[in-house]
This record gives structure tokens, sequence and C-alpha cells, in this order.
């Protein structure tokens, strides 16, 4: 017992928890028309992760994100542009409840606005999956994010999106097996579709994999910025009911 959490510990530094403000590396700039549903996830008004809005009152990201003085920034793709009278948005936090770690899994937040977010031609939900739903491997996907292009990089002031592809998840397992690390139950994978060295880096976490429209998935973590290993994404769809139930109630 005693080796295996040795073994874990001396992995934790190959591990990307990316709570700083990620890239998406060799991504294309966003137009500023689509994804308006990208939130930014700020602490102490810097950005730390990306998170994505489901109904006017609330932001998911990655429970990982979780710092003592969060805000989110809606409506704006460049940091840089940020009018914190109408874009930024005190919050309420619903982390979910059995989480510990990120590779325990159950990396999922919501986060409650304490205004209801101003829809407009900038500010736009995305949809969820209604309930538990498998993605077949190899269905393309896109993921987007603020930051840095590569492992200590500067967070991108721009959004940047990329193409990813799913892989199957007892692939997925096998190849983190080999890391010596036992993937989370509730999580999907996905590889770089054109570039191989496409993929997120630090602190996307939180950010939405949309495919085919929805948000099925959420950036948790991955192996130090390297493209080989497959991302790993939180399973949103295993979660609906209880994100359901959250916005039902518009509380915890």
């Amino acid at each position: 017992g005693f080796a295996l959490i040795y073994m874990l510990l001396s992995l934790i530094p190959l591990l990307t928890f990316a709570a700083h403000g990620t890239e998406i590396i060799h991504g294309k700039k966003v137009p500023d028309d689509l994804m308006l549903y990208m939130a930014s996830v700020q602490n102490n008004k810097a950005h730390v992760c990306g998170g994505f809005l489901i109904s006017e009152d609330f932001v998911v990201t990655a429970a990982h994100c979780d710092k003592p003085n969060l805000s989110v920034v809606l409506g704006t793709h460049n940091l840089k542009k940020v009018n914190d009278g109408t874009m930024r948005y005190d919050v309420t936090k619903c982390k979910y409840s059995n989480f510990k770690n990120v590779t325990s899994g159950n990396d999922i937040m919501l986060l409650k606005l304490s205004r209801k977010a101003q829809l407009n031609e900038r500010v736009s939900p995305i949809q969820i999956p209604r309930a538990e739903m498998k993605l077949k491997a190899k269905t393309k996907c896109r993921l987007a994010g603020w930051g840095s292009a590569k492992a200590n990089g500067e967070v991108s002031n721009v959004l940047k999106i990329a193409e990813v592809s799913m892989i199957d998840l007892k692939e997925c397992k096998n190849k983190w097996k080999y890391l010596r690390l036992v993937l989370p139950n509730n999580v999907t994978c996905a590889v770089s579709v054109h570039n191989p060295k496409t993929g997120f880096c630090k602190g996307d976490s939180g950010g939405p994999l949309v495919c085919g429209g929805i948000a099925t998935g959420l950036v948790s973590f991955n192996r130090s910025c390297d493209p080989d290993v497959p991302m790993v994404y939180t399973d949103v769809s295993k979660y609906a009911s209880w994100i359901r139930k959250v916005l039902k109630q518009k509380k915890c």
C-alpha cells in the first residue's frame, strides 16, 4: 500500500490539475459570434479556469478550480476587454459533494451567479446532456480556452479553439494505467485531431468539451501538457440529474 501511495505522490508533478488559465496548444482564435457560453472563472480578477454558461443563473466549471475569491466573466473572448460593471458576476459555489481531488473524479462545480446573466448577442447558454449518454470513439468535438501555448507560458487574452476526437474509455484507462494512474469513474477521454501537438495545457480546467453543440464534458486533467496521453474530462452527462436539481432549486 505504501509503495503505491509513494508512486502516486511521485506522479503528481506530472499531472496538470490545470488551474492556471490554460491553453489550447496550437489552437485557432474563436470568432466573436461563436461560443457565447464561454466563461472566464477568475480569482481576485485573474483568470484561473474556463467555464460555461448553462442557464441565466448558472455556470459549470471544475471543482478543483475552487479558490477563495471567485468571480465569473461573461460576454467577452478577450480578457483584456472586461467591463466589471456589466460582465463580471459574483458567485455562490455549489461543488459536487463527493469531490476530493481530480484523480478520484467528481471534478465538477456549479457557480450560481449573483444576478441573472444578461443574455444578448455576446452571451448565450449552451445545452448539456439531458441524461447519460455515451459518445462513440472518433466523435469529433471542440475544446476552447484561454491561456498559454506551453507548459509555463502566460495566459492568452484571446479565446482559442482546438478539435479533438473521443477515444474509447478502456483504451484511455490502459494508457493511463501505464502511467500508474487508475482513472476515476464518470470521465471521458479525447485526443487531438489535426496537429498531434494540440491539447489543453494548464488551466483550461473547467472549460467545455463541445460535441454536436452540446457540452458533454469539462476539462479535468492531463499529463503535464503531453499530447500523447489522452486528456481527461468529467462526463457531464453522468451529473445531469444533479445539475437539473440544483438549477430547479436555484441553490445547492
